[in-house]
């Protein structure tokens, strides 16, 4: 009896194990998990399907109003109609020397399926994203077939255990590297120009060179052709007086 009872301990502790891992990150996520504050990022959000009887057929992304982008581009996904929503501003935006009174506010797919045991990842391409914030957090409403609404939308607290349905969040790192808004983009320019310019320099010279070799070359074939030419003269004179 002792012996059968290890296979089922074992075989119960992994099933719990399973149970709670997939209870764990069977929700909706952003990836990848964090982008460089004050730039530009191509994010996705995956969501899986956590029933084993319906599918999902619609997905409703609420963007923050606290911290909006002016830059919203869903990518397209087979199978799937995407309706972007936006929202007037009530402080208008800067971005790139002009004024943004519009944001968005809300991403909707609908019309596809995810089917049970699957998932399917959601594009976008987001900017400009603060610099004066450490995370965004989206919250996500996921719709099954079956019209069972599943709300991802509460936020984690520090210190305390997550939520049952978190919401996405997306963490802002500091910018890695020099100027993150192209400045390496303008070195190379600068870099470019500068070599662009010692070519040109070094061209000329080589120019110089030729026409100061080619004058000189001239200059010589000149008074080769003078003495050729005197001493043919003298030649002529001397046969005549000999003639004579």
């Amino acid at each position: 009896m002792k012996t059968s009872r290890v296979p089922l301990a074992a075989a119960l502790a992994a099933g719990t194990v399973l149970l709670l891992s997939g209870t764990a990150f069977a929700h909706v996520s952003v990836q990848p998990g964090q982008a460089e504050k004050g730039g530009y990022a191509t994010i996705n959000f995956k969501v899986p399907n956590e029933r084993d009887d319906a599918s999902t057929n619609k997905l409703e992304i609420n963007f923050p109003t606290d911290h909006p982008l002016a830059s919203v581009m869903p990518q397209d996904v087979p199978g799937w109609k995407v309706e972007v929503t936006k929202s007037k501003l009530a402080k208008p935006l800067e971005l790139h020397g002009r004024q943004i009174t519009e944001a968005v506010t809300k991403v909707t797919w609908s019309g596809g399926k995810i089917e049970p045991g699957k998932f399917q990842q959601f594009p976008l391409s987001v900017g400009q994203l603060p610099e004066n914030a450490d995370q965004m957090v989206f919250k996500a409403i996921q719709t099954y077939d079956n019209k069972e609404v599943v709300r991802w939308i509460e936020e984690a607290k520090e210190g305390a255990e997550e939520p049952q349905n978190p919401a996405p969040v997306l963490k802002l790192t500091a910018p890695t590297g020099g100027d993150h808004h192209g400045g390496g983009t303008a070195d190379a320019a600068k870099d470019d120009k500068a070599a662009e310019d010692d070519k040109g320099a070094g061209h000329e010279e080589k120019t110089e060179a030729a026409a100061s070799g080619s004058d000189t070359t001239a200059r010589v074939l000149g008074v080769t052709g003078i003495v050729v030419g005197a001493a043919g003269v003298a030649f002529g004179a001397a046969s005549r007086r000999r003639s004579s």
